[in-house]
């Protein structure tokens, strides 16, 4: 294996490990998150876990219309790029959740 992908390959694993951590603390978090800001949590998890591979059952409530819709606006997104973005709104939220009294 070539430097640059040696390199490519541990940034990747970088990343991964990074956003289970960020998850799992998200997932712990007892307060509530901003609904607007749990969506855009859960269109990122869905599009660097599945990618543009979309799937919605039509007799789904109007909430889970939303988590849909969510997600296909990152159609295209990579999934590195969504787990990036994930990682950067998570620690906002986590930052954001510290400095309130």
């Amino acid at each position: 294996m070539s430097k640059l992908s040696q390199k490519n390959n541990d940034n990747s694993k970088d990343l991964d490990e990074q956003f289970e951590i960020i998850f799992n603390k998200i997932s712990e978090l007892r307060e509530a998150v901003a609904p607007d800001e749990m969506l855009k949590l859960y269109a990122y998890y869905k599009q660097a876990s599945f990618g543009n591979n979309f799937s919605f059952n039509s007799d789904s409530d109007v909430r889970s219309g939303f988590k849909f819709n969510a997600w296909m606006q990152l159609k295209g997104m990579s999934v590195e790029e969504a787990k990036q973005e994930y990682i950067k709104l998570a620690n906002k939220i986590l930052t954001d959740k510290k400095q309130k009294p």
